[in-house]
């Protein structure tokens, strides 16, 4: 059996870490599409931090790792866990319900600092690792970079459906930009 037939601990992190970015990208896409609750801008701004920390595990999985790519996840988790904490303070107060559905009690906004604090810790772990030659070509690996590259792609074009290329509402109720398109073109 060859030493190149399983990921080193470090190619493990790596991919772990990506299946958990695209679980929560992918849990907050099916939940706006489902249950139709439109992300609020904070809300966008968050995922714009998984998809920073997402991009820096497809880097170092591609590429190879490196300390530039683990210090682009640590600051787009940073961002995200200080606009997460921001959103957290603005229903801090007794009585505020909130804003967005619940899981397991906590809104989606405060799981994405628990998540960010997560990320942030295993990114740290990761970077300490002695062996990161990481870089992997495997189906496994290759999958989970394209599954990635589509989810970012999707929430592209479902922000710009969202908000068109204005400013997004604070509370969304409505797709502005798929508006916009059918008022001017006639889909």
């Amino acid at each position: 059996m060859s030493k190149q037939s399983f990921p080193s601990l470090a190619g493990l992190g790596n991919q772990l870490a990506l299946v958990a970015v695209i679980g929560v990208l992918s849990y907050a896409f099916v939940d706006q599409l489902y249950h139709g609750e439109l992300p609020c801008p904070l809300c966008l701004l968050q995922r714009v931090g998984f998809v920073i920390i997402g991009s820096a595990f497809v880097l170092n999985l591609r590429f190879g790792a490196h300390s530039a790519h683990y210090g682009w996840g640590i600051m787009g988790g940073l961002v995200g866990m200080m606009v997460s904490l921001r959103q957290v303070f603005l229903h801090i107060l007794p009585g505020d319900l909130g804003f967005g559905a619940t899981f397991l009690g906590l809104h989606f906004y405060t799981w994405a600092f628990v998540g960010y604090a997560g990320l942030l810790a295993g990114l740290a772990i990761l970077l300490m690792l002695p062996n990161r030659d990481i870089r992997s070509r495997s189906a496994f690996t290759n999958a989970l970079g394209i599954i990635f590259i589509l989810l970012v792609l999707a929430n592209l074009v479902s922000t710009l459906l969202e908000c068109g290329i204005g400013q997004c509402a604070d509370d969304p109720v409505k797709y502005e930009g798929w508006i916009w398109l059918r008022t001017r073109y006639g889909f």
